[in-house]
This record gives structure tokens, sequence and C-alpha cells, in this order.
């Protein structure tokens, strides 16, 4: 095989040959190992739906509880179609990437106006569903002979074939490849099989070769493949936090931008500062009276950038909303947008994302 331009003439039928035995020996596999998962309970599609959004940027363990509780909320797509938005972002919290929480809510209006698409290429119209998604609901919710290639199919197929192409070049060969392998029953099976392998079975590293349905046909048997692509190096900001509370209410603002835009967040400084330096910041900006309490640092990654944060309660009866960034400044939000709630309301009702959730043991 030729890396750059993918099998020759000769090798495609034996290709196609190895995947259509694959749902044979995947099928009996995965009804005897796969794992008890909430959203295999139905094959609704609202609730597959919402798994797939959900499990998009999310490992599967800290994803069941927070669905568990989104479909109690919401039961309906005409629920979440009408739910506020902080609400839904509150019940989104912990999952990250709020904009996906956004589309689903966008997607879910036109749904509860037109009815739910059938097919992949009818689902790939809607906010936030791209190709695997797509996918993964037409064949699991509507049986319908879709791939759904993720990192993990990739890997299983990569492996299976030897195929040491780059992963996009992959991505869209295996779903050309994949499809006319698909069975003319338990369609949606195959799809979760294909998945549970690579999650369980043939693991990113020490994959259980011997243990696996596909080792008769498989021609790597190791972790050779597939070939990773190499990451930009993550940009990185530091960031000094200010928790203004009074004794009772905590100070904080509604982020209009960015990647968590529509969550709550607190005032956040761009750069480092060290206690002095913090002090002369806020009697800069035109804070009096004061005390500042013991810092805490914490390093936040998202997928490409990282926040190196600091941050410091400040206990204060002044009100913070009437500051003024002082010269030469720069902060994610101004002092004006700031606005006071409870610290138990804030827990319970504000969607406040675990970028800045962690800053909550620093109060008393």
């Amino acid at each position: 095989m030729n890396e750059q331009t993918g099998p020759a003439a000769g090798e495609k039928d034996g290709r196609a040959e190895a995947l259509a035995r694959l749902p044979a020996l995947l099928l009996p596999w995965y009804d005897e190992n796969k794992r008890s998962l909430p959203w295999r309970e139905s094959k609704d599609p609202y609730r597959v739906w919402v798994s797939e959004i959900m499990l998009q940027q999310t490992r599967v363990e800290a994803a069941k509880e927070h669905y568990r509780r989104f479909l109690a909320e919401l039961p309906t797509v005409a629920d979440l179609a009408a739910c506020d938005e902080k609400k839904l972002f509150k019940l989104w919290e912990g999952l990250g990437y709020y904009s996906r929480a956004r589309n689903l809510q966008r997607a879910a209006r036109i749904v509860a106006e037109g009815g739910f698409p059938r097919t992949a290429q009818e689902w790939k119209k809607l906010p936030g569903v791209g190709d695997y998604t797509a996918g993964a609901i037409a064949s699991i919710a509507f049986e319908q002979p879709s791939p759904a290639v993720d990192g993990n199919v990739i890997r299983v197929l990569a492996r299976l074939l030897g195929d040491g192409r780059e992963q996009e070049t992959l991505k869209g060969a295996f779903a050309a490849e994949l499809a006319p392998a698909y069975p003319p029953a338990r369609r949606g099976d195959f799809t979760q099989s294909l998945m549970e392998l690579g999650a369980t079975v043939c693991t990113p590293a020490a994959p259980q070769c011997l243990a696996c349905p596909l080792f008769s046909l498989c021609k790597t048997r190791s972790d050779a493949l597939p070939r990773r692509k190499e990451k930009a190096a993550r940009r990185r900001l530091q960031k000094t936090l200010f928790l203004f509370f009074d004794g009772a209410r905590l100070a904080l603002y509604r982020r209009t931008a960015g990647v968590l835009k529509g969550t709550y967040a607190f005032f956040s400084a761009e750069r480092a500062m060290n206690g002095e330096e913090a002090a002369a910041f806020l009697q800069g900006a035109g804070l009096h009276r004061f005390a500042l309490g013991a810092p805490a640092a914490h390093t936040h990654v998202f997928s490409h950038l990282e926040w190196e944060m600091t941050a410091y309660p400040v206990f204060t009866q002044e009100d913070a909303s009437a500051l003024r960034l002082p010269a030469g400044e720069s902060a994610d939000a101004p002092f004006s947008a700031l606005l006071y709630a409870e610290k138990e309301a804030v827990v319970r009702e504000f969607s406040l994302p675990s970028a800045y959730r962690w800053c909550l043991a620093l109060l008393p």
C-alpha cells in the first residue's frame, strides 16, 4: 500500500472481503461483552442524539451521570427546545465545550417543528452534527447503513487493514469502505460494536490483541497504527482571578465570547500577579477597604490552549462592579459586567464551568 495514495487496485477486493466479515465476528462478541451504558437502554432518537453530543468531547464515565440528569430534566426534544439557556448551561456544567449545548438546543428547535431526520445526510443539516454524529444517530436510532467513523473506529480499521495513512485521510476512506459491509439487520449494534472494540480492546496503547474477535483478520496485531499527526503546541495564557466576596454574596459575570461563552466566570486580569501586585492592582482600580485571602494556583487545559491561573479571594463590602480597570491592564471583561449572587445560589443555579469552579474552595 502506498501511504500517500492508499491501497492499490489489487488490494481493494481483499479489504472489502475483510470488512464484509466484520458483522459476523463483531456482533456475537458485542452481545457478550458490551458495557451497560444508560444511553443503550433506548434507541429513541432524542436520547441517542443527546448521548452522542455529550460524548463528542467527554469520557464515557464522566458523561453517564450528566446524561441521566439531563434527560430527567429535559425528557423530550420539545423540553430542550423550550429550555431557558441558564438552566441548559447548568445541566451541561462539567461537560465543557458549551457551544455543543447551544448547538444542541438550536437543532432541537428545528426538530421540534419538523420532526426527526432519518438519514445521515439529513442529520448533517442540523447545527452541531457532523459526519460521525450523523452516522451514529442514523444507524443506532433508525437502522440506516451509515458508518460512524471516530477515533476508535479509525484505530480498529487502520490496524485491521494495515493502513498507515494519516487519520484525517483514513476518516473519509473508511466511511466509504465500511458502508457496504453493513449487515441487513442490527446495523445500530454493528456501529456500536466497532466503537466498543476500539474503546475496550483495541485501545491506543497496549491493545488486548489475543482477546480481540478480529485477531485472525488483523494485519497489525500491535499498537503500531494508526499514524499520529503531531499536535501543535497549546497556547498558554496567564490569568489572575479575583473572587469579590462580601460575606454572603459573590461577584461574577456572564461570558459573552470565547470557548466558555454563555457561562459564568470570576473577574480575570490577563497577567500573573503575586500578592503585592494583586493588592496594587485592586487599589489602582479604586478599591479602598479590602483584605486578600490566601491565593491558589490552577492550570486549566483546553484542546488548543492552557490557562495558568492564580486566584485571590477579595473580602470587601465595596461594590466591585463600580471599579475601573487601571491604565495599561487588560481583563476578560470590565468590572461593570460583574453582578452579585448569594454563594449558595452560584453553586446551585449558575453554570460555572470547571475552569472557575475550583475557586469556590477558597471561600468560607
